[in-house]
């Protein structure tokens, strides 16, 4: 009897709309797959369109054009003798759905509608599409006249039903169906399927991957089977980066798993299963009391096996043994995600290069960094052969279509593409202009610099011709309401002429766009952030860790300086520090951060939890200042999230307001009611003591 099974998942690097490019992706996963000899592939969810198109999923060219692609697929030779696990879009009965369609041999055996749909956070699933409902529930589905044609069918069915082939059953789940309290895995593991797919579009969070992975082996854990978990990988078109990271999970072990990050388009992952080993896991009296009880799915018939006789036998071929799941480190992450988010976003958008302000401080020092990053994953797929990655850096760096330039060295290739200044003015010091003209040798980038004095005097004396009155900076005598207004009349110049154009990178952290600590249509004015979404106590493990890794040891300069946006003049007594200006720490922001977003945590919520936790440090009273003052310039700078540069998301208390933290920008900053409790509580605690 045959029971060694060759199954395979994917990591595709879709992007929204790009309709053949997808296409030669998908096929290009199948082709692999059928090479390595596997009998069963699932690819990302919605994987024809792309899973970012957002209200694109609400045009009918949409799902016309995802069935013309579908139906490629199915005429194609390559996609015979394999069963495919494809995501698109579908409209029933003029509801849309998410679907997953189930195709043998050029004919479509299910389509299978997400059940729970996504709709926290990034995701927005319920604005587009609807769940299908109930569970089990199938019905007919008349197929478009452009697959009729290429099948000959006329319907086939559509709803939550699972696939039975000639030696075992497959099941599908969805995406969030996975995180849900009841997973379907559940009740198709007792009803007997043995193989589950799972089809993702789970874009990356620092220290989220854990989480995934966990849930995964505990999906088979209890239950036994087969998992084959698959995922986008890239930057589609948003903020987001999907971190693909296909698995293949059996009996609540990690067989086989993909990278996390990486420039490859397409990347197959395959491990060859034995079905008995389920069936023996699952001898268990317990389960089978509740596998006897278990609703009943209808299963659609294929003519197929899985399972074939040439791999079985074959005395060398053995299952794929367990693996210790592999994690990045946060440091690690950093470094891999933007940089892998930046390249996606320059080789699509047909630009030229980046465009950095060097300040000489730790933000754009670990941008630059992180584009330096970038430049080195270009260096190392280049020089393992991958011909997309080098055909993009020659258009990027300007070379005429029949070059043979090859990207060899991070420097030099950064020198082509990436622009770097530092905008110095009368307030800037000797050591962060050194610091910008280090970094920036050491890492390639073309660099000038400049001052702006000639800028700014002239902005004042035009102020001081139309309103005859002179403002003077705090340490010249001047009000904390004439400091503020001289320290954000900077500008940020275009800079080196050449071919094309450039993109500006921003690099305020999640903390200082959280606090408001930005200039708006200054440090919001920029094209794209790839630091947007991380902490300051983060990117300083980054350039701690890249210092090390990429030996670039003046990066620790960056981190022994203070935080200081030089707005101010420098005197011998006094030097502006960004923690002073903000009136909180950076750790302290995290902290409200996270309590506000995650603990979804107003003020009076905030502060009972943190007059517990920093009660042995701060006194009541004490910790409801900090609180108070928080909310105030959280609730008065608010207005500069609409703003907001697009930042990669890696952090789940970022501010974000265009997607994912959607709350009002005007407030009433007294917090008159919020805060009167937060008193009334901390004068309590203060009379108990």
């Amino acid at each position: 009897m045959e029971h060694l099974i060759v199954v395979a998942t994917c990591s595709l690097n879709q992007w929204a709309l790009d309709f053949e490019g997808n296409l030669e992706r998908i096929l290009e996963s199948i082709c692999i797959a059928k090479e390595k000899g596997a009998t069963l592939r699932v690819g990302p969810e919605l994987e024809i369109t792309g899973y970012g198109c957002f209200d694109h999923f609400l045009e009918g060219d949409t799902y016309l054009h995802s069935w013309e692609m579908l139906g490629k697929i199915l005429q194609n030779e390559e996609t015979r003798n394999i069963l495919l696990d494809i995501g698109m879009p579908v409209a029933h009965k003029n509801v849309k759905y998410n679907c997953r369609v189930i195709i043998f041999n050029g004919k479509v055996l299910l389509i299978r509608p997400k059940l729970f749909l996504a709709n926290d956070g990034n995701y927005r699933e319920l604005r587009y599409f609807s769940a299908w409902a109930p569970a089990r529930y199938v019905e007919e589905f008349h197929l478009p006249r452009i697959i009729r044609d290429i099948t000959g069918q006329s319907t086939v069915p559509i709803g939550d039903a699972v696939i039975s082939t000639i030696d075992t059953c497959v099941g599908v789940e969805m995406c969030e169906e996975l995180f849900t309290p009841n997973s379907p895995n559940i009740s198709m593991g007792l009803d007997g399927v043995e193989i589950i797919t799972n089809s993702s579009g789970s874009h990356h969070e620092l220290r989220k991957l854990y989480r995934r992975v966990e849930m995964i082996k505990e999906a088979t854990l209890k239950n036994g089977g087969v998992y084959l978990y698959s995922n986008q990988q890239g930057c589609d078109g948003d903020r987001l980066y999907y971190d693909g990271c296909a698995l293949i999970a059996v009996n609540g072990q990690i067989v086989a798993q993909g990278s996390q990050f990486s420039l490859k388009d397409v990347e197959v992952v395959t491990a060859t299963i034995d079905i008995e080993d389920v069936r023996s896991y699952r001898c268990i009296s317990s389960r089978g009391m509740q596998a006897v009880n278990t609703p009943k799915y209808q299963r659609i018939e294929v003519p197929m096996a899985l399972s074939q006789l040439q791999i079985n036998k074959k005395i060398l071929i053995r299952p794929t043994k367990p693996t210790k799941e592999f994690y990045h480190t946060p440091e690690q992450e950093i470094t891999l995600g933007p940089a892998c988010w930046l390249w996606d976003y320059l080789r699509r958008s047909k630009t030229s290069g980046y465009f950095l302000p060097l300040s000489g401080g730790i933000d754009s020092c670990a941008t630059a960094t992180i584009v330096h990053s970038m430049c080195r994953l270009i260096v190392e797929a280049a020089e393992n052969g991958d011909t997309k990655v080098i055909n993009a850096a020659r258009r990027i760096a300007g070379e005429t279509k029949n070059s043979d330039y090859i990207p060899k060295d991070p420097r030099e290739f950064a020198n082509r593409i990436f622009h770097t200044c530092y905008m110095g003015t009368e307030n800037s010091s000797k050591e962060t202009r050194e610091r910008a003209k280090n970094l920036a040798d050491a890492i390639g980038s073309y660099h000038i610099d400049f001052n702006m004095d000639d800028i700014v005097t002239s902005m004042q004396a035009l102020f001081n011709l139309v309103t005859n009155k002179v403002p003077k900076f705090r340490v010249h005598g001047g009000s904390n309401v004439e400091n503020l207004a001289l320290q954000n009349i900077q500008l940020m110049p275009w800079v080196r002429n050449r071919d094309g154009s450039l993109l500006v990178l921003g690099s305020a952290n999640v903390d200082e766009c959280l606090r408001g600590y930005l200039t708006k249509y200054d440090c919001s004015s920029a094209d794209i952030n790839p630091i947007g979404s991380i902490s300051k106590k983060d990117l300083c493990r980054f350039i701690t860790y890249a210092r090390d890794e990429f030996n670039i040891p003046i990066l620790d300069g960056f981190l022994t300086a203070i935080p200081t946006a030089e707005l101010e003049p420098i005197t011998h007594d006094y030097v502006q520090g960004d923690e002073a200006d903000m009136g909180m720490t950076y750790d302290e922001l995290s902290t409200f951060g996270k309590l506000r977003k995650i603990e979804r945590c107003g003020p009076f919520s905030m502060f009972s939890k943190l007059v517990h936790d920093w009660g042995a440090e701060l006194n009541p009273t004490q910790v409801a200042e900090k609180v108070k003052k928080f909310f105030f310039y959280y609730s008065t700078n608010r207005h500069k999230m609409t703003t907001l540069t697009p930042s990669y998301h890696a952090e789940a208390y970022s501010p974000d307001d265009n997607r994912f933290d959607l709350r009002p920008f005007l407030y009433n900053a007294t917090w008159s009611w919020q805060f009167k409790k937060v008193d009334s509580l901390a004068k309590e605690f203060e009379n108990e003591d």
